[in-house]
């Protein structure tokens, strides 16, 4: 019988969990070690942080989906990984410390035969003075919860409007090297929508605030799709979009301090700035979980594994990061998202480390980067979960000596559905496709994509579009009937 421990149960762990137990039925172990006690669709959190749903829409319990599904459940935290066991235990193993369960505090080491490493994010507000929800002055959108506060407040804001007092929004990127654009670009769009539902928009001035060199860049470098049977650049798609919409921005910033009000920013050209507000949303960086690593002897061997940021290294090619741009390849990116030390370990979705960034590195005369951070979230974490789980089912039980199913984001292509707004007949949202994800200029030597699989256009159909994505998911992640055909 063997173990597959899979630590992190968002999209990616929670896809390889419940694909590697159907597969592979009673006769082998899944375990999910998520400190977490419930799974949380995140790309709704949207919605909830502009009071268009409840928390409760886009959470649901983990402990009653994996006991029917027969996986064993640890709501814990990674603490350790020792890939070559220790001189008290000889099979390899993690530590982990309980955050629940009735066991809080608790530590205990789990064996595996593989390992999947699935973390996904720590939110490192820390970065960035007075960033974030908890012990800061910014809301965010990033949890469930953390979307409920960020609501609860712009409807405070909103009741100040409505006696007549004018206010200033700001929201984007609270930091140079933040990744997640796309989260802060339908946020920005949706408290638009809200503010002219309840009839104040003209009492606002929404201000987006981004570390992208251009707005459409969302850390892929930008793009360019086919509108309208028309070529165009993301850039031009997105200014015309908060043109229209009147929202103003601030591109190439990195906020250093966040105070009550106020936010203190530099921009490339190395010049310092403020900007006041009312009300923030703004997102943090991204770190890895933090896991130590040690060898069988008790050395510390996390630089092995991890690099600095926290991410597990794979199989991708990590002598180009320090490479000019102009030397990056698509073909650097990893195939198998396998640790090529121990050929058991592997990372999926943003806890794995790229070997680079997608956009260009840029950095202020000052030396601060501000450039985004690659994406690594939603659909692209789902495939990736999903081919490692094969890739693993085949070792098990084909006997297969290496994996055998790629998630190469060089090779892959994706959707998003990008909300601009909620409502039965007056939302809507930007539906994008781009193949592959990450541009190859050798294929493709115009554009870095393929055309006939990179496009755009904005609409009500995409915001319905969102919604079923929402509630196909959902059903998806709960197993209901049929889970299984509803792709990743």
């Amino acid at each position: 019988m063997a173990r597959i421990v899979i630590l992190g149960g968002g999209v990616s762990g929670h896809t390889s969990a419940t694909f590697l137990k159907k597969w592979l039925g009673k006769d082998h172990e899944v375990v999910v070690v998520t400190p977490n006690a419930k799974w949380n669709w995140i790309p709704s959190n949207i919605w909830v942080g502009v009071g268009g749903m409840k928390k409760q829409e886009v959470v649901f319990e983990l402990a009653p989906v994996y006991e029917k599904a027969g996986i064993d459940y640890r709501q814990a935290k990674a603490v350790s990984i020792h890939p070559e066991g220790s001189q008290e235990q000889s099979k390899q193993f993690v530590t982990i410390e309980y955050t629940g369960q009735g066991k809080e505090g608790n530590s205990e080491q789990v064996t595996y035969d593989y390992l999947i490493n699935a973390t996904g994010p720590k939110l490192n507000f820390a970065a960035t003075e007075g960033l974030g929800p908890d012990n800061g002055y910014s809301a965010s959108v990033c949890t469930a919860d953390h979307a409920d506060h960020a609501s609860k407040k712009l409807d405070e804001v909103i009741a100040q409007m409505k006696s007549g007092e004018h206010k200033k929004f700001l929201i984007g990127t609270g930091h140079g090297t933040c990744t997640c654009q796309g989260a802060a670009f339908e946020y920005t769009f949706n408290v638009d929508h809200k503010l002219r539902e309840e009839g104040v928009r003209d009492k606002a001035t929404i201000t987006y605030i981004s570390n992208e060199y251009e707005l459409g860049d969302f850390g892929v470098g930008g793009l360019h799709i086919k509108v309208g049977g028309y070529v165009t650049s993301a850039k031009v798609f997105a200014e015309s979009l908060y043109t229209e919409r009147g929202v103003r921005w601030i591109k190439r910033a990195h906020v250093n301090k966040v105070e009550e009000k106020k936010v203190h920013y530099e921009l490339l050209d190395g010049s310092k700035h403020e900007e006041s507000y009312d009300f923030a949303m703004l997102l943090p960086p991204f770190q890895g979980a933090g896991m130590k690593a040690y060898d069988a002897h008790g050395e510390d061997i996390t630089s092995k594994i991890f690099n600095p940021a926290g991410f597990m290294f794979v199989d991708g090619d990590y002598s180009k990061g320090t490479a000019p741009f102009e030397e990056w390849d698509a073909d650097d990116w990893p195939s198998y998202c396998q640790n090529q030390t121990y050929k058991n370990m592997f990372a999926v979705g943003i806890a794995f480390a790229p070997p680079h960034i997608i956009s260009k590195p840029m950095k202020s005369p000052n030396g601060t980067p501000i450039n985004p951070t690659p994406p690594r979230t939603g659909m692209p974490s789902g495939m990736m979960g999903k081919a490692v789980a094969l890739s693993i089912k085949d070792m098990i039980l084909n006997k297969a000596e290496k994996p055998t199913h790629t998630a190469k984001m060089s090779e892959m292509g994706a959707a998003c559905i990008a909300s601009a707004g909620k409502g039965i007949f007056s939302g809507s949202a930007v539906t994008m496709t781009m193949y592959p994800i990450i541009p190859d200029f050798k294929k493709y030597p115009d554009y870095g994509r393929d055309l006939n699989g990179t496009f755009g256009e904005i609409g009500l159909a995409g915001h319905w579009v969102k919604y079923l994505l929402h509630v196909g998911f959902l059903w998806k992640a709960k197993l209901k009937p049929f889970w299984r055909i509803i792709p990743e």
